[in-house]
């Protein structure tokens, strides 16, 4: 069933008020950063943390009344689980969720709490979808796709008629892509009312159906690999989805894994709001470099979503600070004798830098029993600070070895 202007209007009329309208404002510090004038979409502001409520709730409103008393049924490890789960709750609507063994323990919990009853599918996506299907077909459960059902993609869209009424002068829109349900009911939003601004798609380089199915003239399967960008990486691009996005995406870039983590701290750092991988893609894609044509341009990011893992956030800031030359590691031969630690800690402070951390090495330190290896986490300024700090110990007798 084809998806068009009316059906994403009309399910604009149909989610108002279950589902927020995300705010949309300019970024100054990510305007300098990236040298076009920046918007940030936020549904990562959304009740649940992401876009996918949208079409969630679309879908469960279009069910027959009868179905509606049967339930749903869907594979999904993520967002989609989590969308669906709360919009059942709110709607009366039984909701079954089969996921994949490794799906996160946080997000099976998450959708328990919510209400949904979350089956372990098997081992990998595709066991958790089977395992739907069989459910689906036993009990009388709709399946409702996560990115390729009609009504997802028409409530998806909805992202798009908000964004056109909140920046006027818009030229550019940058979206992510994964199995394509976003892009394709933006792209048909924004193309069917504003013809002229651009849509450009970002993948993870780890990904790329999209790309894949534009090569091939139709959606193929891709192998799935791991990716901070984890909510883009379906096996395919949704056939209905491609059909849709593949004549109005203007163009589409990759970004890889350290510019998808460098843009997670940057929109933490500046922007103050906290993003999963997925939702960093266009901010990487500007600061890579790889779209000089929007420079001074009005562009809005799509910020899909903001469900990343603490000890992944964790772990994407301390990586993005080594990046930034804000925080390093050094090995310096120092005396094991009374006052050698202190000596090197008078050292680091006297050029302004902050021990983070020091760990002593003897066992691996060389034949002079007298002489230890110090194992040095520092806080910096930046890689010019880290310079002057290797000059100054180096100036003070500590040879030094930086970690690689």
């Amino acid at each position: 069933m084809p998806v068009s202007l009316a059906d994403i209007r009309a399910a604009r009329r149909r989610i108002a008020g279950g589902v927020f309208v995300t705010p949309c404002p300019e970024s100054i510090p990510l305007s300098e950063i990236t040298g076009a004038r920046i918007v940030c979409k936020l549904d990562n502001f959304q009740r649940t943390g992401s876009f996918k409520e949208r079409g969630a709730r679309n879908a469960l409103l279009l069910l027959p009344p009868a179905q509606k008393k049967r339930g749903v049924i869907a594979a999904s490890a993520g967002n989609h689980a989590l969308g669906l789960a709360y919009h059942g709750k709110l709607l009366g609507i039984p909701v079954t969720v089969v996921m994949p063994d490794t799906a996160p323990l946080i997000k099976i919990t998450t959708c328990e709490k919510l209400g949904a009853r979350v089956i372990m599918g098997g081992p990998d996506f595709a066991s958790a979808r089977a395992a739907a299907g069989r459910a689906a077909a036993g009990e009388g459960l709709a399946y409702i796709h996560g990115f390729d059902d009609p009504a997802i993609i028409a409530g998806q869209g909805t992202l798009g008629l908000e964004l056109l009424e909140q920046v006027r002068d818009l030229d550019a829109i940058v979206c992510p892509i994964g199995g394509g349900g976003l892009v394709a009911g933006v792209a048909l939003a924004v193309k069917s009312l504003r013809p002229k601004i651009k849509i450009i798609g970002v993948e993870a380089a780890a990904t790329g159906n999209f790309s894949a199915a534009l090569r091939a003239g139709k959606p193929v399967n891709v192998a799935r690999r791991a990716t901070l960008a984890d909510g883009l990486a379906t096996l395919t691009v949704g056939a209905n989805a491609f059909a849709l996005a593949r004549h109005r995406v203007d163009k589409v870039v990759k970004v890889d894994e350290a510019a998808i983590s460098l843009a997670i701290l940057r929109m933490v750092e500046l922007e103050k709001t906290v993003v999963e991988g997925a939702a960093a893609t266009p901010l990487a894609a500007l600061m890579s470099g790889q779209l000089p044509e929007l420079a001074g341009k009005r562009v809005a990011l799509v910020v899909c979503g903001g469900n990343i893992d603490p000890a992944i956030l964790s772990r994407v800031i301390e990586k993005g600070l080594v990046h930034d030359g804000r925080l390093t590691r050094f090995t310096a031969l120092i005396s094991d004798r009374p006052g050698g630690l202190a000596v090197l800690c008078r050292v680091i402070a006297d050029a302004g830098a902050s021990i983070k951390d020091i760990a002593h090495d003897r066992a691996f330190s060389g034949p002079d029993v007298s002489a230890v290896h110090a194992v040095c986490t520092v806080e910096t300024r930046d890689r010019t600070h880290i310079a002057a700090l290797h000059r100054s110990l180096k100036k003070h007798g500590f040879p030094v070895a930086a970690a690689k």
